[in-house]
């Protein structure tokens, strides 16, 4: 049977892909074929905020990776969870919506990747983007992606904006507006109640149209080439092999594990292990699957000395009553927020004399009225609530490469953790952070012992062991087929693979170094901004 062709393939129906197909398809001329490796997005798990915490672990809707040992946190394998269904990660995460700050797209504009300074993303989130609030210089308020205020306020996050005011740090209800800095309430990926992922917000209305063909249950093996140029490609639907040929472009939307994955499957990559494991060469390009960046979470826990937390909801049948009945009648509540409600951008690191080592913050807090062993677990017997931090513009540098030739194979993922020793320091004076923020007056009657790291936990070298011992991802895998023009660079300013025709990559690898926060808006906006240069392009 003869292939059947489009114009575009897309592969991969996460937080990209959805916004590629969607965007691309306004054509009615464009044939576009979206291609997902997982199943549709139809359990209510996916669209209630407060699911995050059963697709977190859920093989149907989770690719479940995990890293190799990582030398640098004692050999530990860290769980990597990564959306495995139509809006891809966008289904699954954390739901916060943060877009990191003016220096981070300038500083890439910086390293010679024209067009993707502040300035020249902006407009990008701005049409992305159905804020609650309206629009205004920072915000869209017409665009597919829901953005919404958690619904009420809470005493807990409350005490601890309070608290950070007490360590100097200003509040701000806005961190996607003039300036990042401070403490307050997040905004989140929602609307009315329900998760706003990119395959809802997206790409279930453009699914109307018949010039897009969306499939699901089909793992991409690989790009066919003819000669250098991308020409289509294979996957596996059905328990068949299949081939999709195009006559525009190949548009990899996998994300940063699996995009390297499958440009190593199809002879782009470091020659060498390409060779090991009998793949042809089609261009040897050692940068694919290099630079990998992750913001590491280190997460406090404590008790809480008032019945307030989600804990004390979830434990209870009447308080599990209680917050169903709240997102039934109003959208609101703990089913309509999901984990973290508050947060904190703030600089932590000091010089010698006391001064910040950086002008902008360099580490950011989640803050869950609720607490459990790791993100998405069973939560605790006890009234609990977590301070999480991280670093968010981390230094180490890490690798993604193929383990053999088998598509279906997870790849080496290594992160290298706290191999920068910027990083180390920056763990140390976090935790720090962490701990004067609920030892503050404000948050102090809410403290009734700290449960992790723990009273005994107390030196640099303890806090440092703690963070080797019980760090794990935030889910921000990124930079492994970075844009640039020097020889490690896996794509130009325009996202199209170096020495290769018909092939770009769109998604969260292509960042150069990891924006400060939150990844899903950047990855909207990066896709958002692809569809704009692809249409361009075509038009040349």
């Amino acid at each position: 049977m003869q292939a059947p062709q489009y114009d575009y393939v897309v592969v991969g129906a996460g937080s990209a892909g959805c916004v590629l197909a969607a965007r691309l398809s306004e054509d009615p001329r464009t044939r576009v074929l979206l291609l997902e490796a997982g199943p549709p997005d139809r359990s209510i798990w996916i669209h209630l905020p407060i699911g995050y915490g059963k697709t977190m672990w859920s093989p149907k809707y989770n690719w479940c990776f995990h890293t190799d040992p990582e030398p640098n946190m004692n050999g530990r394998r860290i769980y990597w969870p990564r959306g495995r269904t139509l809006g891809g990660s966008s289904a699954i995460n954390g739901l916060i919506y943060i877009r990191g700050t003016r220096e981070d797209y300038d500083h890439w504009r910086a390293l010679g990747n024209a067009g993707w300074g502040y300035d020249d993303v902006l407009p990008y989130f701005i049409r992305s983007e159905r804020n609650q609030r309206g629009a205004n210089t920072y915000h869209g308020a017409g665009g597919p992606l829901g953005v919404s205020d958690i619904g009420s306020k809470h005493e807990l996050i409350e005490a601890f904006i309070a608290a950070a005011g007490q360590c100097g740090v200003a509040r701000n209800d806005d961190f996607n507006g003039a300036t990042q800095e401070g403490a307050g309430y997040y905004q989140l990926t929602t609307w009315k109640g329900l998760r706003s992922s990119t395959a809802s917000a997206y790409l279930k209305p453009a699914r109307r149209r018949p010039n897009l063909r969306v499939k699901t249950d089909a793992l991409a093996t690989g790009v066919l080439f003819d000669g250098r140029r991308a020409a289509g490609v294979l996957y596996r639907h059905g328990g068949y092999e299949r081939t999709a040929l195009c006559s525009a472009e190949v548009l990899l939307a996998a994300g940063a594990l699996q995009s390297p994955q499958l440009l190593q499957l199809s002879g782009i990559g470091p020659a060498g292990l390409l060779r090991n494991h009998g793949i042809a060469v089609v261009r040897d390009a050692p940068g694919v699957g290099a630079n990998l960046q992750d913001h590491l979470q280190l997460r406090l826990i404590y008790e809480c000395s008032k019945p307030i937390t989600t804990n004390d909801d979830l434990r209870s049948p009447w308080g599990r009553l209680r917050i169903g009945l709240q997102w039934l009648l109003a959208r609101k509540g703990p089913l309509a927020v999901g984990i973290n409600q508050g947060g904190c951008f703030m600089r932590a690191l000091r010089d010698d004399d006391g001064a910040a080592r950086d002008s902008r913050p360099d580490i950011q807090f989640h803050v869950a009225t609720l607490s459990a062993d790791m993100a998405g677990g069973t939560v605790h017997p006890f009234s609990g609530f977590t301070l999480s931090v991280c670093q968010l513009r981390p230094e180490s540098r890490g690798r993604v490469a193929i383990r053999s030739a088998d598509p279906a194979e997870p790849p080496s993922m290594q992160p290298n953790y706290l191999d920068a020793d910027v990083d180390r320091r920056t763990a140390v004076a976090a935790l720090r952070t962490a701990r004067a923020i609920a030892h503050a007056p404000a948050m102090r009657p809410y403290v009734k012992r700290e449960h992790l790291p723990g009273p005994e936990v107390e030196d640099d070298a303890a806090l440092l062991a703690f963070a080797r011992n019980h760090g794990a991802t935030i889910f921000h895998p990124s930079g492994t087929c970075r844009m640039g023009r020097d020889p490690m660079a896996v794509v130009d300013e325009r996202l199209r693979v170096h020495g290769v025709g018909g092939l770009r990559v769109v998604d969260g690898s292509v960042m150069p170094t990891l924006v400060s926060g939150n990844t899903n808006a950047a990855i909207v906006m990066i896709a958002e901004k692809a569809a704009d240069m692809i249409r361009e392009d075509a038009r040349r």
